[in-house]
């Protein structure tokens, strides 16, 4: 048996969070916890991704943007408890971009905008973020870049976008690099990305394949300056994944190439307070562990564990006896891959060196915009125009405020995906 290496600079951490933490932990009682993970996921087990899908975003609103009820002159009327959101919500309604004529996108001056550049953008990317898509906005791990994409000359909001930390496993996508375990860990998956926030708003979306325009965005050359600014690392592939199944918006766009199929799940969520239950029942039960997964980090700053939320909860099911249909459901997602240099693959698998690398396109942000302009919208839009199937209507979900699950379910169900 191989002996466990010990990690100094780990167990240093680990005597000063004990320090800090000393025991009794706050009790939760097992059997009061697994009764309540299995009524709630036995739940929303039972609805349809889609289904699933909406609900967390309407869990999502209701926890970030808590409403109350109030005695006005009209009688009650629900309220959000922070009245300065409404303001910054209604910013955003008044500021999507919606063309008075069906030709206007032809004006379009796509600018990407990065949040850390004023310190008001990132709650301005949060509002649109979690308004305009039904698919709930997680805080990634790692490295995050955000951008707000919107038109040049109007300053009106196009959608977002987010570049992450890409996936360590994704085996189609490592079968086309031609990579193994060992080298993608000697730091050249930093060399990597994966595009996993890109929302349209409506109706560019919809009419003009606005999720097409975003993809490309994805790959400009605003996002490799930044990436390399930020983290220092030279950027060479971005990774992204379909939300619904194989059909998406990356179906037959231009340099993003289809690799295959995740053979994932969907993995089901209890609600906020339960969850948090969960990790003070890990913390008192296996102090270690929670320690590992949820405060130590590396040097970098990252933290210790990848994937830390979905391993901590995947443990503590099976240490509980949660079956494990109420915790996943079976959903295959289509993995897709652009390479940015001619030569990427043979870099990430450390067979040239950087100053080798021979760029595959165009990606300024005009030339991409054109592309899309080109290739993709005007055939959309026409397409649409002759079906007299345009719909002009701008779509932003902050209604789910005030509704009830029920309310939600009978208004914006049949958009989820839209």
């Amino acid at each position: 048996m191989a002996e466990k290496i010990i990690d100094p600079l780990l167990e240093k951490q680990w005597e000063t969070f004990q320090q800090e933490n000393p025991t009794p932990y706050e009790h939760i009682d097992t059997n009061e916890l697994k009764e309540r993970l299995i009524t709630e996921l036995g739940y929303v087990s039972g609805m349809t991704v889609e289904e699933y899908t909406l609900y967390q975003k309407w869990c999502e609103v209701k926890n970030k943007y808590p409403a109350q009820t109030v005695n006005t002159l009209f009688g009650e009327e629900s309220q959000l408890v922070d009245l300065s959101k409404d303001k910054l919500l209604s910013h955003v309604k008044n500021n999507i971009w919606s063309p008075q004529d069906p030709m206007d996108f032809e004006k379009l001056q796509p600018e990407l905008i990065y949040t850390k550049d004023s310190p008001e953008l990132p709650q301005l990317w949060n509002a649109i973020r979690t308004f305009a898509s039904t698919m709930k906005n997680n805080n990634n791990i790692g490295r995050n870049l955000n951008f707000i994409v919107r038109d040049k000359p109007t300053k009106k909001y196009l959608g977002v976008i987010c570049i992450s930390s890409d996936f360590l496993d994704l085996t189609p996508r490592d079968s086309y690099i031609g990579w193994d375990r060992e080298r993608k860990t000697k730091k050249m998956i930093n060399h990597t990305a994966i595009g996993s926030t890109i929302v349209p708003l409506q109706p560019l979306g919809y009419n003009y394949t606005g999720g097409k325009l975003l993809a490309l965005m994805c790959l400009s050359d605003k996002v490799q300056e930044t990436w390399k600014k930020e983290y220092g690392d030279t950027m060479v592939g971005v990774t992204t994944t379909s939300l619904y199944g194989s059909f998406s918006q990356y179906q037959n766009l231009k340099h993003w190439k289809k690799r295959g199929h995740s053979a994932g799940s969907v993995s089901y969520e209890a609600t906020k307070p339960t969850i948090q239950m969960l990790r003070k029942w890990i913390m008192e039960n296996h102090t270690r562990k929670y320690f590992e997964w949820y405060s130590a980090t590396k040097p970098t700053g990252q933290p210790y564990k990848r994937d830390h939320r979905n391993r901590s909860h995947t443990f503590a099911y099976s240490k509980l006896g949660i079956p494990k249909e109420l915790t996943k459901s079976d959903h295959s997602r289509g993995i897709y891959f652009s390479t940015l240099y001619d030569n990427t693959r043979e870099f990430l698998r450390e067979e040239i060196p950087e100053d080798k690398l021979v760029k595959s396109f165009d990606s300024s942000v005009d030339a991409l915009s054109e592309l899309w302009r080109e290739r993709y919208a005007r055939k959309r839009i026409k397409s649409l125009i002759d079906q007299t199937r345009t719909n002009m209507e701008t779509l932003y979900y902050d209604d789910l405020i005030h509704l009830t699950w029920e309310e939600t379910k009978e208004k914006y169900l049949k958009q989820v995906g839209r």
